[in-house]
């Protein structure tokens, strides 16, 4: 994502919450298992994978999806962050990490590997994908551990339409 693009994602971070339609779209879009997962996301993180789901949505009906993997996109999308959970990872948090990782990249990895508030955010922004879908095989969701591990990694010629779906929709919001 641009820094422009980054730009627009802080703002929203600060400016938009999930309000009872957005409870309602979670609640009916995840199996109540998953609900704990979610809540443990810090507001703003919320709100970015509301914004996913609802992106990822619209482009699962333009592709045609059934309504079985537009189902599972959604879960997907809803459950993409959870590696970063409030505390973890807040949103100045991720601005530091969003740039050094950008602009430091070796100065993040010396920092991740010492026992610091900012190496520990570093190490959750860069780890997030595995520590979420770890999280998610401990509740029995193998195949959205499956999505949520490989959606931050480069593409693949055999990676599935929802794979390909949800970092379209990340990329947008």
């Amino acid at each position: 994502m641009s820094m422009r693009g980054r730009v627009r994602q802080f703002v929203r971070a600060v400016t938009e919450r999930m309000d009872e339609g957005d409870r309602a779209f979670v609640r009916a879009n995840l199996p109540a298992k998953a609900l704990p997962l979610f809540a443990a996301m810090h507001p703003a993180d919320q709100v970015h994978v509301r914004n996913v789901a609802y992106t990822a949505l619209a482009l699962a009906k333009e592709h045609g999806l059934p309504a079985e993997q537009r189902a599972f996109l959604v879960r997907c999308a809803l459950l993409h962050d959870v590696g970063r959970r409030k505390g973890d990872l807040d949103i100045l948090g991720k601005v530091f990490a969003v740039l050094m990782m950008h602009y430091l990249p070796s100065a993040s990895e010396r920092l991740m590997e010492r026992p610091s508030r900012l190496g520990h955010a570093l190490y959750v922004y860069r780890h997030h994908p595995a520590i979420g879908a770890a999280l998610l095989r401990k509740i029995g969701m193998e195949e959205e551990a499956a999505v949520i591990e490989r959606h931050h990694m480069a593409a693949a010629p055999g990676d599935s339409l929802v794979l390909v779906l949800l970092r379209e929709a990340d990329a947008r919001n």
